[in-house]
């Protein structure tokens, strides 16, 4: 049987996953008059640069000789993903504030909303929709009707669910509502690293702030594989990237605070 609290903590994850980015928007759009459209930009640059071109990359570099090289080192390993995963989503955001969004460039405020749509998307993807199928497998088994998976399923397709099935069972219930506070952090930096490329691609002489959201990207995403790879406990490793996203958050509202006294930002929303 898959505990009741399992449950319930899947669906309090899976309900912050598609609430929190909604109720961002909302806010944003009500109380900060934000443009709508650069939540729905957002989304679909998460979707075209990390889930389809970083992947596509990552297929193509890691099926090499290279790859190979990469995967078998443990400090390789966290710093192609973070490389990546900074320059692909990053260089997604400045893109789209150069292009899609430059006519929605002149309130700040679009660049929090740009971020909640490409933060909030992925958060669905990977928490959500995960959050979902956990809670439909969890009521089939405390049902009886295990069957219903598994029935039609052979060879390796029928041990990854028998592995998923087992998986549910005897994970702590609490590991299911990290997920949602790894979620509310990711989140949180999205919104941060869109601010910095906003001020990269619209404000004169901030162009290095494109950068520095790559390498903060690439640290965090780092640090967090490197910890996994090393088995370090996921409550500290989501300690480390609390206080990851806590250094990026107090970064970017002192760079706003700069640029509000120069002219450069009308507020620092």
């Amino acid at each position: 049987m898959v505990p009741v609290l399992s449950i319930v903590f899947m669906v309090i994850s899976g309900m912050i996953s598609f609430g929190l980015p909604i109720a961002l928007c909302i806010y944003l759009y009500k109380s900060k008059k934000a443009d709508l459209l650069p939540f729905f930009v957002g989304c679909a640059v998460m979707l075209l640069f990390a889930f389809v071109l970083e992947s596509a990359a990552h297929r193509m570099i890691l099926g090499s000789p290279a790859g190979e090289v990469i995967k078998g080192s443990s400090l390789l390993y966290p710093l192609y993903g973070g490389l990546m995963a900074g320059l692909f989503e990053e260089t997604g955001r400045f893109a789209a504030f150069k292009t899609v969004l430059r006519r929605n460039r002149e309130r700040n405020v679009n660049a929090l909303m740009y971020g909640a749509g490409h933060g909030g998307f992925e958060a669905i993807v990977i928490l959500g929709i995960t959050s979902i199928n956990n809670i439909i497998y969890s009521v089939l088994i405390n049902s009886g009707n295990t069957a219903a998976l598994t029935g039609s399923l052979s060879g390796d397709t029928l041990a990854q669910t028998e592995t998923a099935i087992q998986t549910l069972i005897s994970t702590p219930s609490w590991m299911f509502l990290l997920g949602a506070a790894e979620r509310i952090f990711a989140i949180i930096l999205h919104l941060s690293f869109s601010v910095l490329v906003w001020a990269a691609a619209n404000r004169k002489g901030m162009a290095k702030m494109y950068p520095i959201a790559v390498l903060f990207h690439m640290i965090v995403d780092a640090v967090t594989v490197f910890l996994s790879l090393k088995s370090v406990s996921v409550i500290l490793i989501e300690v480390i990237v609390g206080i990851l996203t806590l250094a990026a958050a107090l970064y970017v509202r002192t760079v706003c605070e700069r640029c509000q006294r120069d002219g450069s930002f009308d507020t620092c929303e």
